[in-house]
């Protein structure tokens, strides 16, 4: 495929599903990151200083019927990037996204593909390319059944063994 749709086009065309795993322990750094690491803790109570328009596109998919699931792949003890990030899912999760946790440990016998992605109506993948230190580096998008079918495969043998959001206790 020669061009490669915005994520938010992609959820926006979704009408069943749309399923993002992610396996990094750190990712590029980011001033909502760095806030947090400086001491900030979000307003929970005040909606506006943490809605972004990526919850909105989650919301109203999610409106729409589309079921938004994440899963993260995790070293334990978790690195300060997942402590962040386990503390900002609040905003996944009011968004109307579920949320699952697996300690890598956890996934030895699973079969893991090498990147992040997104799988949007059991059809489409969206993988993402990451540097050594987290940063971006590209995305593509793959639509071969058997691919397809292959990361969906892993999806939910990765989601079957996670413990849900608010489950999970960062260690």
């Amino acid at each position: 495929m020669s061009s490669i749709p915005e994520f938010s086009e992609l959820l926006a065309d979704a009408k069943r599903s749309a399923v993002h795993l992610e396996m990094r322990d750190s990712y590029y750094s980011n001033p909502r990151f760095e806030a947090w690491q400086q001491g900030h803790r979000t307003d929970w109570d005040d909606r506006a200083s943490w809605w972004r328009p990526f919850h909105q596109q989650i919301a109203d998919a999610v409106a729409r019927g589309v079921s938004v699931r994440r899963a993260r792949v995790v070293s334990e003890p978790v690195t300060e990037y997942i402590r962040w990030e386990h503390y900002v899912t609040h905003s996944n999760v009011t968004a109307g996204e579920r949320v699952r946790w697996l300690p890598r440990r956890e996934a030895t016998e699973l079969l893991l593909p090498g990147n992040d992605f997104w799988i949007f109506d059991d059809r489409l993948i969206r993988v993402h390319h990451f540097s050594g230190d987290g940063d971006w580096a590209g995305k593509e998008l793959r639509d071969d059944p058997g691919v397809v079918d292959m990361y969906s495969a892993a999806f939910e043998k990765i989601w079957e063994r996670a413990i849900p959001h608010d489950q999970y206790e960062i260690k």
